[in-house]
Order: C-alpha cells, then sequence, then structure tokens
C-alpha cells in the first residue's frame, strides 16, 4: 500500500488543460445522470423531484472534488489516473442503483452509500499525496476531511433506516458536506492552480447535462413507431437545448476571462464560487427539463398521437419543463453575477420570464407547451446575442469588446 502511495503524482501548471482520459472519467456520470431522469420519469412527483435532486448534490460532489483534483495534479498518470480508474467501479455501482434507493429494501441505498464512503476517502487519499509541500492546502485538506467524515454519519443512518428518515439524513448529510467545503474555502482556501483547465472542465459537465435532454428523447420515445408529432417534439427538444447552450456560452467568454484575469486567492474564490457553486443549478436544471421532455414526447409516442397531441400537461411535468428551464437561466444569473459582476435586466428577468410561462404549458398540450418554450429561448438568445454579449464587465469594473463567437469556432 505505500509503495503504491508513493506511485508518480505530476503537479499541473497554469497551461493545463483537461485531458482525454478525464473526458473517459466522466462517462459514467452521463449513466448516473440517465438514471437519475429514469428513476423520476418512472413515478413523477414532488417526493421524486426532492429524492432526485438529493442524489444528484451527491453525484455533483463527486464529480466536482475529481475536477479540484484534476486541477491540482495531472489525472492521466502515475497514482491519479491509477485511482480515479478504481473509483469508476463504485461510481458505476451507484448509477446502477439510482432507481431502487429510495425502496424499502436496505440492499441498494446501502451500496450506494458504501460506493460513495469509497469514491470520497480514495479522493482524499489522492489529494493529500498531490498536495505534498503545499501547507496552506494540507490545512485546507484537513479541515475538509474533518467535515467530510461528520457528513458521513447522516449518510450512513438515512440508508440503515430508510423511509422519511432517509430523506432528512440524506439532505443534511449533503448541507455538512457543502457547507464543510465552503468553510475550508473560506478559512484557508482550495488553490487554483489553471484557469483554462476549470473552465474547460466545467463547459464540458454543461454539455454532458444537456446531453441528458437529448438522451430524455429516445427514452420517451422507445421502440415505438416514430409519428409525426413526436419527430416535432424532437425537433423541438433540440432547439432548447443548443438555445441553452448558446446562452451559456454567451456567457462564459466574460466569465472566463474575469477567471483568467484574477491572481491569488481571489482568483480561488471566483473558481469555487461561480463554478463549483454556479454550475450546480445549470445542471440541475437540465436534468428536470429532460424529465420534462421525457413526460411530453413518451404520450406522443406511445399513445394515440392525436389524444395526446389534445391534452394538457400534468402539473409535475410543466414544473419540470419551465421550472428546470428557469432554474438553469438563474444558474446562469448566478453563474455571470458571481464571476462577471454584471447582469443585465433581461438576463434577470429570464428566469421569472419561464415561470409565468409555466401556468400556461399547464393547460396547453404537451407538443404546444414544448413549442412556446422553444419560442421563448430563441428570442432569448436572439436579444441576448444583439444587446448582451458583446460588451462583458470585468471584475475592474471596465468594459471590453468581447466576441461571443470565439467559443472555439
Amino acid at each position: 500500500m505505500g509503495r503504491f502511495l508513493r506511485g508518480r503524482v505530476e503537479t499541473t501548471t497554469e497551461m493545463h488543460r483537461t485531458t482525454r482520459y478525464e473526458i473517459f472519467f466522466d462517462l459514467v456520470f452521463v449513466f448516473a445522470l440517465t438514471r437519475i431522469t429514469a428513476y423520476m420519469a418512472g413515478r413523477s412527483s414532488p417526493l421524486t423531484l426532492l429524492q432526485g435532486l438529493v442524489v444528484l448534490l451527491l453525484l455533483w460532489i463527486s464529480w466536482l472534488i475529481y475536477a479540484w483534483l484534476g486541477n491540482q495534479a495531472r489525472a492521466d498518470i502515475g497514482l491519479i489516473r491509477a485511482g480515479t480508474t478504481a473509483v469508476m467501479g463504485p461510481i458505476f455501482l451507484i448509477a446502477v442503483v439510482i432507481p431502487n434507493v429510495w425502496e424499502p429494501s436496505p440492499g441498494p441505498r446501502l451500496i450506494l452509500v458504501l460506493s460513495y464512503l469509497v469514491v470520497r476517502a480514495v479522493h482524499l487519499v489522492l489529494y493529500r499525496r498531490a498536495a505534498e509541500g503545499d501547507r496552506r492546502l494540507h490545512r485546507t485538506l484537513r479541515i475538509y476531511t474533518v467535515t467530510t467524515a461528520l457528513s458521513w454519519i447522516p449518510l450512513v443512518l438515512g440508508a440503515v433506516f430508510g423511509g422519511n428518515a432517509q430523506l432528512l439524513l440524506w439532505t443534511a448529510a449533503v448541507a455538512v458536506d457543502f457547507a464543510g467545503g465552503l468553510v475550508a474555502s473560506r478559512i484557508s482556501g482550495w488553490p487554483l492552480r489553471s484557469s483554462e483547465y476549470f473552465i474547460e472542465r466545467h463547459t464540458l459537465v454543461v454539455i454532458i447535462a444537456l446531453g441528458e435532454t437529448l438522451i430524455s428523447v429516445g427514452a420517451g420515445i422507445g421502440s415505438e413507431m416514430i409519428n409525426g408529432p413526436t419527430m416535432l417534439a424532437a425537433l423541438l427538444t433540440l432547439v432548447v437545448t443548443v438555445c441553452l447552450f448558446r446562452l451559456y456560452m454567451l456567457n462564459s467568454v466574460a466569465a472566463g476571462e474575469a477567471l483568467m484575469a484574477e491572481r491569488g486567492p481571489r482568483r480561488d474564490r471566483l473558481a469555487a464560487n461561480a463554478y463549483s457553486g454556479g454550475h450546480f443549478a445549470l445542471v440541475t436544471g437540465t436534468i428536470y427539463l429532460a424529465l420534462g421532455v421525457h413526460e411530453v414526447i413518451a404520450p406522443l409516442a406511445h399513445h394515440r398521437p392525436w389524444h395526446a397531441a389534445e391534452s394538457g400537461l400534468a402539473w409535475i411535468s410543466a414544473v419540470a419543463l419551465f421550472g428546470g428551464v428557469a432554474l438553469y437561466l438563474a444558474g446562469e444569473v448566478l453563474f455571470r453575477g458571481l464571476s462577471v459582476r454584471s447582469v443585465s435586466p433581461a438576463q434577470l428577468l429570464a428566469p421569472a420570464v419561464a415561470l409565468a410561462l409555466l401556468p400556461a404549458g399547464r393547460y396547453l398540450p404537451g407538443l404546444v407547451a414544448l413549442g412556446l418554450l422553444a419560442t421563448f429561448l430563441v428570442v432569448l438568445v436572439g436579444y441576448e446575442r444583439v444587446f448582451g454579449a458583446g460588451r462583458a464587465a470585468h471584475p475592474s469594473g471596465s468594459e471590453a469588446e468581447v466576441d461571443p463567437s470565439a467559443d472555439h469556432r
């Protein structure tokens, strides 16, 4: 074991970028996200939306801690690669049992908790090895190790008791874990070694989440015969996904410049707040959107299309569809506000408009509701492209022209 821990570790530099290995590592998270959507789609209710959110938080923490580890040391070399490869197994097991962790049988939730503890424990060991020689980071890790261990107590108890106690205890575990990361960041800080790596890593996770929206089209259709309304709904879903990605890229240009312009602890805090914190709302919004899309397309594909095209959406489906987009747009506001410190009135109003459309979406046929949502986002992207993206406020308060199409053309 000691010989293994003395394996090769290569600390990253400012020029470090996301490696192909990390993209491969993210495949298990893609699978996990599809399992969350599948669970919520099978039994849509306010309770399942909350349960899905708790599991998503656990997955987000798992992804986030390894993104920070990849910022500290190369993930595709030596000890770090061996460790991250090893934890892909437990993460995959978590994904497999997600649809069953809220059932009376304790087996699936115990598998999830034990696998999650392995993922977290391996991360702490690898991070301590990668932080050798950095006294500040070692102090951060000591604080974070204590709070992480505390969060495991309600997590394990929730798996043992199940039922309503499980939801309350797991929610408490997530709250303690996030609070621990925040406390460690405030007291000692998580050093950001490469801005470009961090920007690219979070852009990729947004793409992964948006991909779940497209995957939900296939899940909703299944093996049924394709009909006209189903094809139209699929195309509208693509329009919605493209618009959300475009809105993200329009904001990420200015946010990325703001991150790269900062130095020292200010840059570390900006990365932790705007990227690690702000991006969770983006990911969560897309998962709920994927659920809403599934609930629109499934009736079109599996029932009489003319009947499904005339009936209104269920409330929970409308909340997932329009509320998911509203949450995503609120995440954009948070992301831009924390990074660029400048949010336009139109950006502030966009989440409220999405929520205002929710009642109409509830009483409209699902296909029409999806079309309404797509129309709103097309208008919003057009407005941002013409009036909002050309001016990016920098942390100093100065204004600079930014080419919004510079997002890796």
